[in-house]
C-alpha cells in the first residue's frame, strides 16, 4: 500500500511538473495538462474543497475537520511540482523558445492535437448537440488566441480583472493565462511589478486570482456534474480552436501561420510532434491505471 501512494504521489508530482512548464508558455495552459492526465476533475473539485468546505467548516470552529478536509495527498505534490518546474525550467524554456521556436511548438502541437482525439474519447456517444457544443468552443478559442494585445489602464480595477481572467484561463484546457495577460497588454506589467518587488499591485493581481478561481472552479465544477457531456464537448473544442496559436510556423512580426517548406528542420518538428503525442498517451494510460488501482 505504501509503494502505491509513493507511486500516486510520484506521479501527481509529475504532472505537477508538466503543468508549471506548460503555465510558462505564452499559449500553452497548465489545465491542458491536467485535462489529459486525467486529474482535471479532481483538480477541480479539490480546489471548490479548498475555497468553500473548508472556510465554512473553519468559521464554524470545526478547525479539526476543515484540516481534514484538504486533499493535501493530491495537492501537496502537484503544487510542489508546478513550483518545481517553474523555478528550474523558466530560464531554459525561454532560451529554447528563443532559438528553437519552431521545434519546441511542434512538440506542443502534438501534445495538443493527440490530447483532442484521447479526450473526445470520453464521450461515448456523439449527438448533434454535443458537435455543436465543440464547433463553439473551437470558433470562440480561435477567435480569442488570435486577438491582438490592447492597453488597458494601470489601475488597482484592471489589475484585478487581469489577475481573475488570468487563473480562470490557467485552469481551462487551451487557453493560456500568460497569453490572456499578454491580450489585455498586462503581461509586462505584471512582470515588472513582481521584479521590481511593487507588491501593491501583486496583490491586486493576487486578489483578484482568488476571486477568480473561486468562481470559476465552482462554475466548471458544477457544468461537469450537471452538463457533463456538453461541457467536455466545448473543452474538445477548446483545444481544437487553440492549434492555431501553438501551430510552429508563423510570421515574427505578425504571429500569422504559415505553411512550411520541405527541410531537415520540417522532419525534427514532425518527430518532435509524434513525440509530443506518444507523451499524451504515456500520461493518459498512467492517468487511467491509477484510477483503477
Amino acid at each position: 500500500m505504501k509503494n502505491l501512494n509513493i507511486v500516486k504521489y510520484l506521479r501527481q508530482f509529475a504532472i505537477g511538473l508538466s503543468m508549471g512548464a506548460a503555465d510558462l508558455v505564452p499559449g500553452v495552459s497548465g489545465g491542458t495538462v491536467a485535462f489529459i492526465s486525467g486529474i482535471y476533475e479532481d483538480l477541480l473539485g479539490s480546489i471548490a474543497t479548498v475555497t468553500s468546505e473548508v472556510p465554512q467548516l473553519a468559521l464554524k470552529g470545526k478547525i479539526k475537520e476543515a484540516w481534514e478536509k484538504i486533499p493535501f495527498g493530491f495537492l501537496v505534490p502537484l503544487a510542489f511540482g508546478m513550483a518545481t518546474s517553474i523555478l528550474l525550467l523558466s530560464h531554459t524554456l525561454e532560451m529554447l523558445l528563443e532559438k528553437q521556436p519552431v521545434l519546441i511548438w511542434s512538440f506542443f502541437f502534438g501534445l495538443v492535437l493527440s490530447s483532442i482525439f484521447i479526450v473526445r474519447k470520453t464521450v461515448k456517444k456523439w449527438n448533434a448537440k454535443l458537435y455543436l457544443s465543440m464547433v463553439i468552443g473551437a470558433i470562440a478559442t480561435y477567435i480569442v488566441v488570435g486577438m491582438v494585445p490592447v492597453m488597458t489602464p494601470a489601475t488597482p480595477l484592471a489589475f484585478f480583472l487581469s489577475g481573475m481572467v488570468a487563473i480562470c484561463a490557467m485552469i481551462l484546457p487551451g487557453i493560456s493565462g500568460s497569453f490572456l495577460l499578454v491580450i489585455m497588454g498586462k503581461y509586462e506589467q505584471v512582470l515588472a511589478a513582481v521584479n521590481d518587488r511593487d507588491f501593491l499591485t501583486v496583490i491586486y493581481v493576487g486578489f483578484g486570482a482568488i476571486f477568480g478561481l473561486v468562481l470559476f472552479s465552482r462554475l466548471l465544477k458544477f457544468l461537469l456534474k450537471n452538463y457533463h457531456n456538453v461541457t467536455i464537448a466545448a473543452l474538445v473544442g477548446v483545444l481544437i480552436g487553440s492549434l492555431r496559436k501553438v501551430w510552429p510556423w508563423k510570421i515574427a512580426a505578425t504571429q500569422q501561420n504559415l505553411i512550411p517548406e520541405f527541410s531537415i528542420e520540417l522532419l525534427a518538428a514532425i518527430f518532435l510532434m509524434v513525440l509530443g503525442a506518444i507523451v499524451v498517451t504515456g500520461i493518459t494510460k498512467l492517468g487511467s491505471r491509477a484510477r483503477q488501482s
